[in-house]
Parts: structure tokens; C-alpha cells; sequence
């Protein structure tokens, strides 16, 4: 999962948020790093939290159902843009909150997940995919990289199926709502801010 998310922002998709038509989300921008998405019932969104002034933003992202179903298929598109290469080092802060009872309580990082520091993001992709393999599906088939450096210019992945397979999650990522903000930085310069609310359903 820390892989998934750091690669997300890594690959700094997009500059104006947009929903789809289909509806399945709300996008909204802010500039401070208190977040603020409204989620409501079955209702995934997401917002770039960065000023205007950095490189690397969001421009649409999708992903059904909703809630997200562990284990099951899952439907997710994306496109964004950066204006700079992404070069390591490149460091990723994610802060993650739970709702419990109505509150929005922060995960502590627990064995490398949760509101957690990843010094080396290009290192996380190299262990999760060796150096010279070919990048996995759908990537490939899309012309997406998977490894440092990522060049300056646009990505977009169509809507793409996924299988989530059973795993044995941690006691704190069961069924409930969620909200998780990641900040991308090179040498403490922030190069993006994502923020994203969802809600799993876990089985």
C-alpha cells in the first residue's frame, strides 16, 4: 500500500481538479494543510493541497466502487503532469486519519504504514520492482515508468481494472472512513500535496 500511494503522487498527475461524470467523486483545492475533503457516505474525493507554485499537481482521479471493497475488483483512472524531472532523492511525509465515532483520529505509523516518513521513494519502487524488469501491467502496456527519475511532462492512465487480492491488514485499515495526506519533497523542497478521503470495506 505505501508503495501504491507514494508511486501515486510521485507520478504528480494534473492541474485543476476535475470530477468525473460519472460522479463518483468530489474534487476541491485548498492551500493549507489542515484536511478539510467532506466525505460523506460511499463518497471518495480527493484535492491537490499545494500552492500554484508547485510542480507537480493532480489533474483527475477516479476509483470505484465506492466504498473500495478488500478483496475485489477495483476501477481507477488518472492524468496529471509534472513540470519538472522527479529525481531522487525524493522524500514522502503521509499523514492518515480514521473517523471513530464520529471523530478524525491519526494513524500512527505502524510497521511502515500509516502516517508515516518514506526518506526514499525511488528506493521503494526499486524494492517493489527490480531495476530492468519490465514495468508491470498496466503500466507497461501504457508507457507509464515506474522508476526514478520521472520526466517533466504529462501521464494519464485510462480506466483500468484491478483485482485487490485478501490480505491480512492491520487492526487500524479495517471498514470505516478515511483521509490521508501526502506531501512529495526533494531536498525540503515541496514539489506536490495530495490529499485523499475514501472509505474500504474489508471482508
Amino acid at each position: 500500500m505505501k508503495v501504491i500511494f507514494a508511486f501515486l503522487i510521485c507520478l504528480g498527475w494534473g492541474s485543476t481538479s476535475q470530477a468525473d461524470k460519472g460522479k463518483t467523486f468530489h474534487a476541491r483545492t485548498s492551500n493549507d494543510r489542515n484536511p478539510r475533503l467532506v466525505l460523506s457516505p460511499a463518497s471518495f474525493s480527493w484535492a491537490n493541497c499545494g500552492s500554484a507554485k508547485e510542480p507537480a499537481v493532480l489533474k483527475s482521479l477516479s476509483i470505484q466502487p465506492d466504498p473500495i471493497s478488500i478483496p475485489g475488483d477495483l476501477k481507477a483512472s488518472a492524468a496529471g503532469s509534472s513540470a519538472v524531472i522527479l529525481a531522487a532523492p525524493l522524500t514522502v511525509n503521509i499523514t492518515v486519519h480514521k473517523e471513530v465515532a464520529g471523530m478524525w483520529v491519526k494513524i500512527p505509523c505502524v510497521e511502515e504504514i500509516g502516517s508515516c516518513v518514506y526518506d526514499d521513494v525511488c528506493q521503494l519502487l526499486d524494492e517493489a520492482i527490480p531495476p530492468g524488469e519490465n514495468c508491470p501491467e498496466p503500466l507497461y502496456t501504457y508507457g507509464l515508468p515506474c522508476h526514478c527519475p520521472f520526466k517533466a511532462g504529462e501521464y494519464s492512465l485510462p480506466n483500468t481494472y484491478f483485482y485487490l487480492p485478501p490480505v491480512e491488514l492491520p487492526y487500524w485499515m479495517t471498514s470505516g472512513s478515511y483521509k490521508a495526506m501526502g506531501v512529495l519533497t526533494n531536498k525540503k523542497q515541496e514539489l506536490a500535496c495530495l490529499e485523499i478521503a475514501f472509505s474500504l470495506k474489508s471482508q
